[in-house]
């Protein structure tokens, strides 16, 4: 374990964490009722994405209209993380909670019914809302409910129902489209929705009121929220508006103002909405940014490889949907066993270990060419899922941990923001070079295309050997 930073919370404040607040029988059902709400919102994410093309013909619009379906509830749920996680730690995480499944569902219902594709931007907005107050409070429930030796394994848990509802999402979204139509992939989210709904009615113990006595920054929270959007709008379009163009630079130098500004608000407010104490410890740190690098690599692997099988292979969308499952799965089998493991060992090695996988089996994913086989494709998905595995419940854990008891919610809202940051600079970043590279290719040549998929996986082998250090520099994470 590292040295006791200059300034930093002290030790014994951050295990209060570790301190469960729920019966040995209890702790169970509260893992089921978070991770039945962690399936939801992962089922939503990957199912509408699936579906994007289909509501493009209904409503008879275009694909630059439709995809505000997908980046209104990216922007939004990215900037409000923080917002809730610290109303979480006020007003009490259960109480949020419930609230934003409250929200979830109604909007769910109302996105099915919309009768035109601005209505449906509208209401994924509130349905934004609703995941965001979901996702920035259940890491804090956790981790309240389950004692320090366990926290890994809850954790772990939880990403495993965040990795199955990644991989149904497609093949149910294919189905109930099928089936029945495009707007059934919403109606779905009520049934399920209820149900985790009861179930953390029921079983997450009512919260500790220690800060209910504290205010809320408001002036904070706006400068934050507007900053934040500011940037992911610039990443996310920067490749359809141009990178230099007049438009993506104003995102990027409203974002970069909006940010210094609000770390001078933040340092002055008696009760800021992101305590920065937090970053003096050297394990909340390294750990929030080896998320964000994770991440990154995640989401460039998720950008690129449909472009290698279905435009460099040839393969149909339901055969690349399927091989790509061979990631999920294992990442889905070995986050729980990785967290568990790290409950004993501690977090270093073990997301060490992760990243350095993770490293390989992009440097694997770089070498896949025009004539690969189908099994080496599927083993190389399944070596990078290993990675990822390996490295996320030992890093959320350590994260999580390295925060007060009256900390949880801005931990877990910092911990999701990274999840979100990462996915656009993962999808900007091999966006950019793979496009760039195609732009300067040859059109007529065939080997263009993979030229720029492996250069791009090359790019993000780079990025996740720097995760490798960040690990290794953590500690150990383990409690006293």
């Amino acid at each position: 374990m590292q040295p006791q930073q200059p300034n930093e919370p002290p030790l014994a404040l951050a295990s209060q964490a570790s301190q469960p607040t729920v019966s040995a029988a209890r702790k169970w059902w509260v893992l089921l009722a978070i991770g039945a709400g962690t399936f939801m919102t992962a089922l939503d994410t990957s199912v509408v994405n699936t579906v994007l093309p289909i509501i493009r013909d209904n409503f008879s619009t275009d694909v630059a209209t439709v995809e505000w379906v997908v980046i209104v509830y990216l922007l939004s749920v990215s900037g409000l993380l923080p917002i809730f996680g610290r109303l979480g730690d006020i007003r009490g995480h259960k109480q949020i909670y419930l609230s934003g499944f409250g929200l979830f569902i109604l909007s769910s219902l109302l996105c099915a019914l919309s009768w035109s594709v601005q209505m449906l931007v509208a209401f994924r907005g509130l349905q934004a809302l609703g995941a965001a107050m979901l996702s920035s409070n259940s890491p804090a429930i956790l981790t309240k409910s389950f004692p320090s030796n366990q926290r890994g394994q809850a954790l772990g848990m939880q990403a495993t129902m965040t990795y199955l509802g990644l991989v149904a999402g497609p093949a149910l979204g294919g189905w109930l489209t099928e089936l029945i139509n495009w707007r059934s992939v919403f109606y779905i989210n009520i049934p399920v929705g209820l149900i985790a709904f009861a179930l953390s009615l029921a079983f997450i113990p009512r919260d500790r009121k220690e800060n209910s006595d504290e205010g809320f920054d408001i002036p904070g929270a706006i400068t934050f929220l507007v900053g934040l959007v500011a940037l992911l709008l610039g990443l996310n379009q920067g490749h359809n508006w141009g990178w230099t163009s007049p438009l993506t630079l104003s995102c990027f130098i409203a974002a970069a103002v909006l940010m210094v500004a609000f770390v001078n608000i933040e340092r002055r407010v008696p009760f800021p909405m992101l305590d920065l104490t937090l970053f003096k410890r050297r394990l909340f740190t390294t750990s929030i940014s080896s998320a964000v690098i994770n991440y990154i690599c995640v989401y460039s692997n998720i950008f690129l490889m449909p472009f290698y099988l279905i435009q460099g292979r040839n393969l149909s969308p339901s055969q690349a949907g399927l091989l790509l499952t061979a990631q999920p799965i294992v990442m889905a089998v070995v986050a729980p066993i990785s967290g568990t493991l790290s409950d004993r060992i501690g977090t270093r090695l073990p997301t060490t270990l992760g990243m350095t996988i993770m490293t390989a089996g992009l440097w694997r994913l770089s070498l896949l060419g025009p004539a690969t086989p189908i099994s080496t494709i599927a083993m190389s998905l399944a070596f990078f899922g290993l990675g990822v595995g390996i490295f996320i419940s030992p890093n959320n854990s350590a994260l999580m941990g390295s925060a007060r008891y009256a900390r949880q919610g801005i931990a877990a809202g910092m911990l999701a923001t990274a999840r979100n940051v990462g996915m656009v600079l993962g999808v900007g970043l091999s966006g950019a070079i793979f496009t760039t590279l195609l732009t300067h290719g040859q059109n007529n040549d065939p080997f263009t295309l993979f030229n720029a998929i492996q250069k791009s996986f090359l790019a993000a082998m780079l990025v996740s050997a720097l995760g490798i250090v960040t690990s290794a520099i953590r500690g150990n994470g383990k409690k006293p």
